[in-house]
């Protein structure tokens, strides 16, 4: 059996836990403490961070990387794009929403940043970049057209706590709060979600 080493106010652990709710597969959830970690997380991952997941001798880290392996173990639902065309783009898209958005993510989640110009700075960018993004989401239901996709689990922790972060988005970005919506009321979103974070959004 799978178990995954999460977080319980970890966006990238969240990432993790919807993909497996939405397999509907069997695995175990082993809750982490970020302030207070296990010494065999940093045996597991040298970079010393959750989530992991361990399946028999396979160790795997970073949620992109884990969510992949889940998605061609377990084919139904298939969250990348069959086409390899479309797989990477896909992949590039999920390698920008790293560059672009989720470092800045980061710099939030970081109690050790401390300067509220480096957060405020952080808090801009991100609402910039989710700003240009909602065009795409005019028409689609989903980031690549119909279909819900990997890119969509990948940015739906950061839409969840947007308030927890103190971000507003402009009048200009409804099409994003209005996606936001449909990813939350997945069964499997719901299932997903810790205590911790359901209290992060208003």
């Amino acid at each position: 059996m799978m178990v995954l080493y999460s977080g319980t106010t970890c966006p990238f652990s969240q990432r993790c836990r919807f993909v497996l709710f939405e397999k509907g597969m069997d695995f175990e959830i082993r809750d982490i403490d970020l302030y207070n970690k296990p010494e065999d997380i940093s045996t597991m991952n040298p970079y010393g961070q959750v989530p992991i997941l361990v399946e028999r001798d396979l160790i795997l880290y970073e949620s992109n990387i884990i969510n992949e392996y889940i998605d061609e173990r377990f084919p139904h639902p298939q969250l990348m794009p069959a086409d390899p065309v479309m797989r990477a783009r896909t992949r590039l898209f999920l390698f920008n929403f790293e560059r672009e958005l989720f470092k800045h993510v980061q710099t939030l989640e970081d109690r050790t940043v401390t300067d509220t110009k480096v957060q405020e700075q952080a808090r801009q960018v991100i609402r910039d970049r989710l700003a240009q993004l909602a065009p795409m989401l005019v028409k689609n239901k989903y980031m690549l057209g119909e279909e819900f996709s990997m890119l969509d689990v990948a940015i739906a922790p950061l839409l969840w706590r947007l308030d927890h972060y103190g971000i507003e988005l402009p009048k200009s970005a409804a099409p994003i709060q209005k996606y936001g919506e449909r990813l939350f009321s997945r069964p499997a979103y719901i299932e997903a979600l810790t205590p911790s974070e359901k209290v992060m959004r208003r």
